[in-house]
């Protein structure tokens, strides 16, 4: 029977038996991530969300989207002629 090894490995996801936990350099690093994340969340984040979202549903919908402004625009000016 052949075993190979892989050379050079950097990374992996067996813990060769151990416990398989996260070290506490890992959840610093994760804490920091999380503290750099939340403080880059400004005044206006809830603001931009907001508009991806917007932008998000308007853009998959783009030609409903021309005919229910034409419409609008459409029935306001009849409106005010």
């Amino acid at each position: 029977m052949k075993t190979h090894a892989i050379a050079n490995s950097s990374w992996t996801t067996s813990s060769y038996g151990g416990a398989a936990d996260t070290s506490p350099m890992e959840l610093s690093a994760l804490g920091e991530h999380l503290g750099h994340c939340k403080g880059s969340q400004g005044r206006l984040f809830a603001l931009r969300c907001i508009a991806e979202t917007m932008n998000g549903y308007i853009s998959a919908r783009f030609i409903t989207t021309l005919v229910v402004v034409t419409l609008l625009i459409g029935a306001g000016a009849t409106m005010l002629s």
